[in-house]
């Protein structure tokens, strides 16, 4: 559809007078193609005559850049003009210049075919534009209510699916695409984060990328002020809860950025709408011309027009049935439309659905016409898949080992993306839509086999969850993220269908895969509901609800809600105790738990006494040689160390790292971590010549058992630059703290707590060479990533305080770094209490700075 202001831009690209302007804009609206030269003449108040005049001239001036303009006359003249121009304006490229006219010359060439800015667009595929029918005038007041408004939300009446929100605005987007020279970004607000969207559209069309270490505000701020130049559109496409979707990712207060959304949702009248309700009934006999034979539909006029009337002049339908017709030749429109009346009577009988919402019915029997032509096998996979969230489906028939079932399902997929009941994303990726879906769902429901099918598919989603670990890497991650809708659709609405055993899994697994992330804040919530289902489905004396409250109170403990964290925890203890009783190795974990936590908030008076019970415990339950005993004789050790009791801590550490290799063999990787806590003891004593073998120790043997692209590589690389960092061996610590910050970050990804302990190292280097500069930039990167991750009351967030102060009172910013230094001195205080040993180094730093600064 050609706008107004792309034809007046034509106009005086041509250098038309204002009379002829005029002349060509109505000639060549869209809402006047039918309108005959009389009736545009009298609308522009002048003589047909007159008219007929100024449009010859128009024509003649437009030949110079459309030579094959000459070889035309009347209609055809029109229409080729308005083919060149359509091109143009959807293709942003001048297409008038015919393979065998005469060539111009650079100048001539220039001036009648001028330079069209590139326009960056991520818009989906649409319907060609001469099919897109019955929609002129909404397009129209689309595009007034974008000039005068911020923001337009394409609305469907009472809610109704299926009646083309979001083609509208495809539609939209590429007939005004050269109004937006800043580029048109379409945002799903489904699945993946729209903020990830922006980002993405940011680097891949403006080569543009926001630093990984800045706060997510930030680097949105910083898409939206190096944006492209020129009006933009943004799409939000398909919103559900424009709080949370839409609100926090919009743009600057600017009228170059025009912001549309598509919904289901009836939004109040703060926002301007436009309702879009069924095709006119002439607009929707013509799409169904777009999809059948005329001559077809002319042999049965008055029957056509019923079945419009019958779909409810809903586009999905009537697309739907006009696509049925075409690959069924020989059948008859009064035998469709008895078809279609028989299919509405069985329809109403078994929809449920609300009364007012009439054409919903005409959905639900353009499927079922569909559903018709399916066998057993591809309507019993169009409902299993159903159950999958509204989100890209991973399914893989090269998964199943039988050769005659993997046949089957590769024909029952091949049928469904026949009849447009399936969308094909990319290799083993599928997507349905949300009506389908709906449809499919209800078919299921119908069928004797429902329980059946949801409890398989829970239990299918349940082993997928399995193998999610309590601390994922970034290839778990990414083998993952496919999976997480739909995992989370088991747990949202089909947890009835878990078994007792695998209530917790799904709840749990979810909150493991964003934890694992440091993604704290969105894995909260399904470890609360976890205990929440766990609660009331199995009562409140049970195991898994210990489990799902000692998993939350982990998650405090991480982020440091301490207080929270104790209170879980000592609930999971006294009900594992009442559960199982005071002798069983449950009971020693959740002693050594409650401990662990105590040793964080520097309360080891508190906790060792619980260590040793848990020690204690589990030599009696499990005898002298368990792993067990060696993770307690670790634990205590550690607290001994953290005490500065070095004589108590060294003959534990020895004790588990002998027993582990006993009990495990030299090469387990519980040994490199034994190994690793007992050259820190080392370390800390400045016995570096015990430390260092063992470091390497550590270190060698962790590569050959987890291979060199590990976590726990990375940590004892960095531990072992740590030690050449205590003997000023800095050349040599530098390389390997470089690496376990690389590695880190590529198995981590950016945003997690192990990445700004790996910044905060490589920084004290710096600043202890003097490398003032480099080290301000990565302490500040720690700080704000520890900020954004754990909260800005986190012991963490004191040490980057605390070291920032130092450098800063290194390089005589004495103001600055007595603020930061208040601040460190000031949670940790609150978080671990004035005993801590952390907050005792913090205060004697701070001492010490004030001496040197004042004295």
């Amino acid at each position: 559809m050609l706008s107004a202001d792309f034809l007046a831009n034509e106009a005086a690209i041509h250098g038309l007078s204002p009379e002829q302007t005029a002349a060509f804009v109505e000639r060549l609206k869209s809402e006047n193609l039918e309108k005959t030269e009389l009736n545009l003449a009298i609308e522009l108040g002048i003589e047909e005559d007159t008219f007929t005049k100024r449009m010859t001239a128009v024509y003649k001036k437009f030949a110079k850049s459309y030579p094959e303009l000459a070889s035309s006359k009347g209609r055809g003249q029109r229409e080729k003009l308005r083919a060149c121009l359509t091109a143009k304006y959807n293709g942003g490229q001048d297409f008038g210049v015919s393979a065998t006219s005469t060539k111009l010359s650079t100048s001539q060439s220039n001036a009648a075919h001028p330079t069209i800015k590139k326009t960056y667009e991520n818009i989906p595929p649409a319907v060609p534009f001469e099919k897109f029918v019955g929609r002129e005038a909404e397009l129209e007041e689309l595009h007034q209510k974008l000039q005068t408004s911020r923001q337009v939300v394409i609305v469907a009446v009472a809610g109704m699916g299926g009646v083309g929100k979001t083609e509208l605005a495809t539609q939209y987007a590429k007939q005004h695409l050269q109004n937006y020279q800043g580029g048109v970004c379409w945002l799903s607000a489904q699945g993946i984060d729209v903020i990830i969207q922006i980002f993405r559209f940011v680097e891949l069309k403006f080569n543009k990328i926001a630093p990984d270490d800045w706060e997510l505000a930030d680097r949105l701020r910083y898409c939206w002020e190096n944006w492209q130049q020129g009006e933009v559109l943004l799409v939000f496409d398909n919103v559900t809860d424009y709080k949370t979707q839409v609100q926090p990712y919009l743009p600057p207060q600017s009228p170059r950025f025009k912001v549309l959304l598509t919904t289901r949702e009836k939004f109040d009248r703060t926002l301007p709408q436009l309702p879009l309700g069924v095709l006119k009934p002439l607009a929707a006999m013509k799409l169904l011309k777009s999809l059948v034979d005329r001559e077809r539909l002319k042999s049965e006029p008055w029957v056509a027009r019923e079945i419009c009337k019958s779909l409810g002049y809903l586009p999905l339908a009537l697309e739907l049935v006009g696509r049925y017709l075409d690959t069924m030749p020989d059948l008859s429109l009064e035998k469709l439309l008895k078809r279609l009346q028989k299919k509405r009577l069985e329809h109403e009988a078994i929809a449920k659905a609300n009364p007012l919402m009439h054409y919903e019915y005409g959905v639900a029997e353009a499927f079922a016409l569909s559903w018709e032509q399916l066998d057993e096998n591809a309507q019993g996979l169009g409902c299993l898949l159903s159950l999958y969230a509204l989100a890209d489906i991973p399914f893989s028939v090269e998964a199943i080992e039988d050769d005659d079932e993997q046949e089957l399902n590769e024909k029952a997929i091949g049928d469904l993306l026949k009849l447009h009941l399936l969308q094909r994303q990319s290799k083993e990726i599928y997507r349905l839509h949300p009506l389908i879906r709906q449809f499919f769902q209800m078919k299921l429901d119908e069928s004797s086999e429902v329980d059946k099918v949801k409890t398989a598919f829970a239990a299918q989603m349940v082993e997928v969850a399995k193998q999610i670990p309590q601390q994922p890497n970034c290839k778990h991650i990414l083998n993952f993220t496919s999976h997480i809708p739909h995992i989370a659709e088991v747990a949202t609405c089909l947890s009835q269908y878990l078994s007792d055993e695998d209530l917790i899994q799904p709840f749990t697994r979810l909150g493991w895969f964003y934890q694992g992330q440091g993604l704290y804040q969105q894995a909260e919530p399904w470890l609360q509901q976890c205990e929440k289902v766990t609660k009331n489905r199995l009562g409140l004396e049970h195991l898994d609800v210990a489990a799902s409250l000692n998993n939350l109170a982990t998650l405090y403990r991480s982020t440091g809600r301490y207080n929270e964290a104790e209170l879980l925890m000592q609930q999971v203890l006294a009900l594992v105790k009442r559960l199982l009783g005071e002798n069983h190795p449950r009971v020693a974990t959740s002693l050594n738990n409650l401990a662990e936590l105590y040793c964080s908030t520097g309360r080891y008076n508190e906790a060792e006494p619980l260590m040793q019970q848990a020690l204690e415990l589990r030599k009696r339950l499990l005898g002298e040689n368990h792993p067990r005993i060696a993770t307690s004789l670790n634990n205590l050790a550690e607290l001994y160390r953290s005490t500065g009791r070095y004589n108590e801590a060294e003959p534990l550490f020895q004790q588990a790292l002998e027993l582990t290799k006993c009990l495990q063999g030299d090469n387990h990787p519980d040994v490199a971590t034994s190994l690793n806590n007992l050259a820190a003891l080392y370390r800390s004593t400045e016995c570096y010549n015990k430390a260092e073998p063992l470091f390497q120790q550590a270190l060698e043997l962790t590569k050959r058992l987890l291979g060199d692209n590990h976590p726990d590589v990375a940590s004892s690389l960095n531990n072992l630059a740590e030690l050449y960092c205590s003997t000023g061996r800095y050349n040599e610590a530098k390389p390997l703290m470089q690496q376990a910050l690389e590695l880190k970050k590529h198995l981590l990804g950016d945003n997690h707590p192990d990445v700004a302990t790996s910044l905060n190292n490589l920084a004290e280097l710096y600043r202890s060479t003097e490398r003032y500069s480099e080290a301000e930039l990565l302490y500040h990167q720690a700080l704000e990533l520890r900020k954004r991750l754990l909260g800005d009351n986190h012991p963490n967030v004191a040490t980057s305080l605390n070291n920032l102060a130092l450098l800063y009172g290194s390089t005589g910013r004495y103001s600055e770094a007595e603020l930061l230094f208040e601040q460190a001195l000031a949670i940790c205080e609150q978080a671990l209490g004035v005993g801590h040993p952390h907050t005792i180094r913090v205060r004697g730093n701070y001492a010490r700075f004030l001496r040197e600064a004042y004295r």
